[in-house]
């Protein structure tokens, strides 16, 4: 998946649209970066309790959560 891909996910669960702005005189560092978690699964029979998107839900609400709560002075996670 592509930085764009995720960026679609998250602006689905935040119901939002960001603005993108590429600035292509910088290194673009690698082209591809993909986990085949097929080893994992055949040696260990593990594999991901939830998918990628779920996951960033999650994720993106906790956060939000602990923001909201640092802004009315709640102690939260460091």
């Amino acid at each position: 998946m592509s930085i764009n891909g995720l960026l679609e996910i998250i602006e689905g669960i935040a119901g939002i649209k960001l603005n993108r702005n590429y600035d292509l005189s910088k290194p673009q560092g690698v082209r591809g970066r993909n986990s085949d978690n097929t080893l994992i699964q055949e040696t260990l029979g593990w594999e991901p309790e939830v998918n990628l998107a779920t996951g960033l839900e999650k994720t993106y609400h906790w956060i939000k959560e602990q923001y909201e709560r640092r802004k009315r002075g709640e102690v939260v996670v460091d």
